[in-house]
């Protein structure tokens, strides 16, 4: 058996974190995150992940989406990472906006939502992107 074998043997393998014999959070194979947290290499390479993710998800849900200006397409993406394409969904008007490319009223439909009371300045950034684009 090899050295990777046996640690994942010993180990397990998670895909989500658990709290370990020793109280500590945990992840992987046996990473401690507690004293040990993510190296900056895979914190990268999980934001790249998620950003493709949440673009694969705008295909499903939005395939127009690549057509539309780079900061309207960075808006869309930083929304669907943000809460998820389930709930980007439940914005009906200011969905009805972007396909009437009424970029204006989709910001305050966006703006005018729970999510910007919760999120505050972000919310208000995404807005400007879909607007000014």
């Amino acid at each position: 058996m090899s050295l990777r074998e046996s640690l994942i043997d010993h180990e397990g393998y998670e895909t989500h974190p658990y709290t370990d014999t020793a109280g500590k959070i945990t992840i992987g194979v046996g990473h401690n995150l507690t004293d040990n947290g993510l190296p900056d290499h895979i914190i990268d390479l999980l934001l790249d992940w998620d950003i493709d993710q949440a673009r694969r998800e705008l295909d499903r849900i939005h395939p127009q989406w690549r057509e539309y200006t780079p900061n309207r397409k960075d808006a869309l993406v930083e929304l669907v990472f943000n809460m998820g394409a389930p709930k980007l969904l439940t914005f009906k008007k200011m969905w009805a906006a972007i396909e009437a490319e009424d970029w204006a009223e989709a910001a305050v439909q966006l703006l005018d939502s729970r999510y910007a009371q919760q999120v505050g300045m972000r919310a208000h950034v995404i807005a400007d992107q879909l607007e000014d684009g």
